[in-house]
Formats: C-alpha cells, sequence, structure tokens
C-alpha cells in the first residue's frame, strides 16, 4: 500500500461531492480509452463562483480520489481560479500519485475544463473575456477574425 498515499486512499475510500446537479450551470465529460476511466463533472455557478461541483467516475482508485480531491479544490472559489487548476496541483494535494497513474490527475482537470467550456458556450461567453476582464476586449478579437477572413 506504500504506493498510495493516506489522502489518496482517504478520498477514495470516502469520496467527496459524489452525485448530479440536475440543473448543472456546466456539465463536461472526458473519458481515456487506454485506460478506460471515465469522469463527468457538474458545476453550479453563481456570481461566477463555483457553489456547488458535484462527479461521477467509472475507473480506479486514484481515478475516483482524483475527481474527489479536484472538487474539493474548486468548491467555493471564483472560476477565474478555477479555470487554472492543474493536474499538477490535484496530484500535490493528494500528497503524489505513482506516475503510471498521474492520467488520472489529467482527466480530474479535464473535466472540469470540459465543464466550464459547457459554461462558458451556454453563456455566450469566453474564457478569455473572464482572463482580460474585459468583455470588450473578445469582442474586438471576434471583429479582427472576421477581417482576416
Amino acid at each position: 500500500m506504500a504506493l498510495y498515499s493516506e489522502k489518496v486512499m482517504d478520498h477514495f475510500r470516502n469520496p467527496r461531492n459524489v452525485g448530479v446537479i440536475e440543473d448543472a450551470d456546466g456539465v463536461g465529460q472526458v473519458g481515456n480509452a487506454k485506460c478506460g476511466d471515465i469522469m463527468k463533472m457538474y458545476l453550479k455557478i453563481e456570481n461566477d463562483v463555483v457553489t456547488d461541483v458535484k462527479f461521477e467516475t467509472f475507473g480506479c482508485g486514484s481515478a475516483i480520489a482524483s475527481s474527489s480531491m479536484a472538487t474539493e479544490l474548486i468548491k467555493g472559489k471564483p472560476v477565474s481560479e478555477v479555470m487554472r487548476l492543474t493536474n499538477k496541483a490535484v496530484a500535490e494535494a493528494l500528497d503524489g500519485l505513482p506516475d503510471y497513474k498521474m492520467h488520472c490527475s489529467v482527466l480530474a482537470e479535464e473535466a472540469i475544463k470540459a465543464a466550464l467550456d459547457d459554461y462558458y458556450a451556454k453563456n455566450g461567453r469566453t474564457p478569455e473575456q473572464d482572463a482580460s476582464g474585459d468583455p470588450a476586449k473578445a469582442d474586438g478579437d471576434e471583429e479582427q477574425k472576421g477581417g482576416e477572413e
């Protein structure tokens, strides 16, 4: 059992935020064909803050632990901060993962980003607007692209 930290084992045995948010503002699903893991993340966002997050994961213990930890890391955080979550941060919060299980933390990051992409698409916004803090900037970018065609 020395391969897995106590945090990994705890999040595997007692995963946090498992379930579905029926009226989610953003839903993202990703999978890894190589290992068969599938993660689905549900986000509830109010005033640009993740107020609730749930996940469903079909996969190994590391995948479940990564999903659970990722939800804990983003709950209550502003969307601008959630966008910057990395798989490395997930793995570090779990006190590490074996190298051959790092793809599980990558899936957690990707599932959250897919849910954010869904949120942005549903709201007619882009991550660039939030990152710049200037909604007009993205509109200007659209006009530039149109002029180049």
